[in-house]
């Protein structure tokens, strides 16, 4: 039975992290979140590019063109939807999880989803960085054992093409 599990380093990789502007107050703790993560496992600095866009509808479009260009080996997308008294909520929320996932699909390359979806503020604040933890760094953690799979599938593919 051959085993294939993802190892938690960012050494040697690139990192793209996609950033809504929008909600900053809980964006910036995201973006805070996944750089310690990458940091504290290995990464560097310089193999960090943070890419800011205006809100979280415009992440899975800037994540498909950092997809084409090449400069990253994986892409976390980070933002913040929160609940309001209109259904905007509900069309934001879901067409950035539908397209993200599009994106991760056709693209090929790993990416993951740290786009929190939350009733209040507090709620959001809560899984920035407070008593919830911080799902920027969860999404770092998951970036980098994805990529480290998506590595040991790339290799198999290889070895059996010969």
């Amino acid at each position: 039975m051959k085993t294939i599990e993802g190892q938690i380093s960012a050494a040697g990789c690139r990192f793209a992290l996609v950033v809504s502007r929008f909600n900053s107050i809980v964006t910036d703790q995201l973006v805070r979140g996944a750089v310690d993560c990458l940091v504290r496992h290995g990464g560097s600095d310089d193999a960090i590019t943070v890419v800011y866009v205006p809100g979280a509808f415009e992440i899975p479009q800037t994540a498909a063109q950092v997809a084409r260009s090449g400069a990253a080996d994986a892409i976390i997308c980070l933002g913040c939807v929160i609940r309001g008294a209109t259904p905007h909520f509900d069309y934001i929320a879901g067409e950035v999880t539908r397209d993200a996932g599009a994106v991760a699909m056709q693209s090929g390359v790993p990416l993951t989803f740290g786009v929190l979806t939350t009733d209040s503020l507090e709620q959001a604040l809560e899984r920035a960085g407070a008593k919830a933890g911080n799902k920027g760094w969860d999404a770092a953690l998951s970036a980098m054992e994805l990529l480290q799979v998506h590595k040991q599938l790339h290799g198999l593919t290889k070895k059996q093409g010969s």
